[in-house]
């Protein structure tokens, strides 16, 4: 079974950093575009950043260049670096990948998430 496991996460300043990583574990051929969201409680879920397996990232609109994301292909992991954070980037932030695995002979893909990890940002 794929899994994706945040870590990271937690209590920091205005104006601090924190460095979001997620892994993907299981039983899978290859890893696709992968991503990372943030949600407030009652709200949808909202992008933040994706890269490709290539390197090409896309960023929303909420970042203005304070997040960077990256990944590590040969350890399947991907990692969101965030920089003068603010109160309001205070959310739960979600990994996602696009995954493909054989199943019974046949290759198939699926689009996972991981279970979340809270940041928070006191001012």
């Amino acid at each position: 079974q794929v899994q994706l496991v945040e870590s990271g996460g937690g209590l920091v300043q205005t104006g601090g950093s924190l460095r979001l990583s997620c892994a993907a574990s299981g039983a899978y051929t290859s890893i696709s575009t992968m991503g990372w969201y943030r949600q407030a409680p009652g709200e949808q879920r909202d992008l933040i950043a994706t890269i490709t397996y290539t390197g090409y990232t896309t960023y929303g609109k909420s970042v203005n260049g304070r997040f960077t994301i990256s990944r590590d292909n040969a350890k399947n992991m991907v990692y969101l670096q965030m920089n003068s954070l603010k109160p309001e980037d205070t959310d739960v932030y979600y990994c996602n990948a696009d995954i493909y695995y054989r199943d019974r002979g046949r290759d198939l893909s699926g689009n996972y998430w991981g279970q979340g990890t809270q940041v928070t940002v006191s001012s």
